[in-house]
């Protein structure tokens, strides 16, 4: 079967494609960027890369015209440019134009369950593309699901965070709102189950766990199963604002996709019965068991993907080619080098930076940290997905990955974080064993000037450090 898969390199759509993949359909990804998509050694002969973007219809002609399916799994929920609304209905559209071209027998669309009379702008956006795409000449189904708990998923991160950092929460009464969580593994066995399926087209089904839970309950079952003791208490003047700052400042979310789920959690979700498990032999886990397979997942290694790697984890929002080329005009730049031993546990030394590996001068990067979420950038708090590999789009704390190639030794960081510029962080082994670290700001006027001189004193401490550290070897002298 000739597949087109939308997000894919989304935190739904990284998850689908092996699983497709595994059962011998050809898959044709697309993507706004091919310089952050890593294909699959395994089945890579079955995948077929397209780069598209739905904003741009006359990109869409590049759309193959021998297509079985299609799943639709793109969302502007946390987009920090423009209105999202209006985003995701013309990228709807454009879909539903582009499609109509091509004999589609079915699009399966994972949406958000809808079953309030005042939807948040979020859900109302969903419901509005659901009838966008509902228009195509194909069998349409829609899966709508509400909180979805897997390891890396925005849902399940926000909890840990809150669970794991505050003893103690004074919360927004919000904190008791019903909701009806679902685990990613149930997500995907409905995508997949329901491909080419004649009795689910033109029909919609919410899908869920067994378990109707407050905000609240969630919270203190994950602290349960990760045996600690925790308070919870709700107020209910706590402003919309409020709540979305105290999520920003607690959790890694960024307080654009905080707004939007502040907006979303004041609305009970709770999924309508219908006879979807029957239909596709499917029994949803319980949220306690769903968190236990996420636990599992990320001690092993084996996260698929997160959320945080996303463009919308962040402020980047150009492809990775844009910025690739590192500026040499009207750059300050902080570049040293030192002789090496071991080339591959250098390699291993510098691919393992960040996350629980952490930094250099970890107090110095901490308090740079703090002082960018306080001014609205993202903060440590992201990590990194895995604490062995990195791929382009990856994020790594408050940085970008642009490019991470062990065979040429090199690794280069766009910087995330505010600043009255655009700053670059590379490192790469040459030939000759010699490791290069290079720190490159492009200021943005005055303001950009006077800031690289005032963190000059802070330099010698950790970008020194840091290639040191970096270079030492097992067997280094």
């Amino acid at each position: 079967m000739k597949i087109l898969l939308t997000g894919a390199t989304g935190y739904i759509g990284k998850r689908l494609l092996p699983i497709l993949l595994k059962e011998g359909h050809t898959v044709y990804c697309a993507v706004r960027d091919k310089n952050r998509f890593t294909i699959p050694e395994v089945h890579s002969e079955n995948v077929k890369v397209i780069e598209l973007d739905f904003l741009d219809a006359e990109s869409l002609k590049m759309i193959p015209q021998e297509l079985d399916m299609a799943y639709y799994l793109i969302h502007s929920l946390s987009a920090v440019q423009g209105d999202f609304h209006e985003m995701e209905a013309t990228t709807a559209h454009n879909f539903v134009e582009a499609v109509s071209k091509i004999k589609l027998k079915q699009v399966i669309f994972l949406s958000g369950i809808v079953n309030a009379d005042e939807l948040s702008k979020h859900l109302g956006s969903r419901k509005n593309v659901e009838n966008i795409l509902a228009e195509g000449n194909y069998g349409f189904t829609t899966f709508r699901a509400g909180i979805i708990v897997g390891s890396g998923s925005a849902s399940f991160e926000i909890i840990r965070d809150l669970v794991e950092k505050l003893p103690v929460m004074i919360a927004p009464k919000w904190l008791l709102t019903k909701s009806h969580p679902i685990a990613i593994r149930d997500v995907l066995q409905f995508l997949t189950k329901a491909k080419l399926r004649e009795d689910l087209y033109n029909r919609s089904f919410d899908i869920a766990g067994p378990d109707v839970l407050t905000y609240r309950e969630m919270l203190l079952r994950f602290a349960k199963i990760r045996g600690l003791k925790r308070w919870i208490g709700t107020v209910p003047i706590m402003t919309p604002k409020l709540s979305s700052y105290w999520l920003y400042f607690v959790t890694s979310t960024s307080f654009t996709l905080a707004q939007n789920l502040v907006d979303s959690m004041k609305v009970e979700v709770i999924a309508k019965p219908s006879n979807i498990n029957e239909l596709l032999d499917i029994s949803p886990m319980a949220y306690v068991q769903a968190i236990e397979n996420a636990f599992q997942r990320i001690e092993q290694n084996q996260i698929i993907s997160s959320w945080k790697d996303s463009m919308i984890s962040g402020i980047f929002n150009e492809k990775l080619s844009t910025y690739i080329q590192v500026p040499k005009f009207g750059c300050f730049v902080d570049q040293r080098k030192m002789k090496i031993e071991n080339k591959e546990e250098v390699l291993n030394n510098i691919w393992s930076l960040g996350g629980e590996n952490g930094w250099y001068a970890k107090s110095l990067w901490k308090i740079r940290g703090y002082l960018d979420k306080f001014v609205g950038g993202v903060g440590l708090r992201r990590g990194r997905t895995s604490p062995t590999t990195l791929h382009p789009g990856d994020s790594l704390d408050f940085w970008r990955v642009l490019l991470a190639d062990r065979t040429e030794g090199r690794l280069l960081l766009f910087a995330e974080m505010k600043l009255p510029g655009e700053a670059w962080l590379e490192f790469k082994v040459d030939q000759n064993n010699i490791l290069w670290q290079t720190a490159t700001f492009r200021p943005k006027g005055l303001l950009g000037r006077v800031y690289w001189y005032s963190v000059m004193p802070f330099h010698g401490i950790v970008f020194s450090g840091m290639i040191r550290s970096l270079a030492k070897t097992k067997n280094a002298n």
